[in-house]
């Protein structure tokens, strides 16, 4: 499987960006996507994930009220909405399975940068 993420940017505090994501080479509505972030010297953390079976989604504490994750498994895609967006956003993204123990190669991620 591959995955690539792209609509990463520079953008102020407050404001927005959606990033995508697009899997290839597995059976996209067979699995939970999530979206992960690591900041600069930071580990990779969980940002939120959207359940195959049921359309569940949870997130972590830092972005709840602020991101929302969505899919189309007819594009074999994931994104994720991000407002109110804060210094402490700044990080590489990234998509992939989850739980992360079963992730597959990870992508080149895409880059959010926020200034204040």
């Amino acid at each position: 499987a591959q995955v690539v993420e792209s609509g990463g940017g520079l953008v102020q505090t407050g404001g927005s960006l959606r990033l995508s994501c697009t899997a290839s080479g597995l059976t996209f509505n067979q699995y939970t996507m999530a979206w992960f972030r690591q900041g600069p010297g930071k580990e990779r953390e969980f940002v939120a994930s959207h359940v195959h079976k049921d359309g569940s989604t949870y997130y972590a504490d830092s972005v709840k009220g602020r991101f929302t994750i969505s899919r189309d498994n007819a594009k074999n895609s994931v994104y994720l909405q991000m407002n109110s967006l804060k210094p402490e956003d700044t990080a590489l993204y990234y998509c992939n399975r989850y739980p992360e123990r079963y992730s597959w190669s990870w992508g080149q991620g895409t880059q959010v940068t926020v200034s204040s």
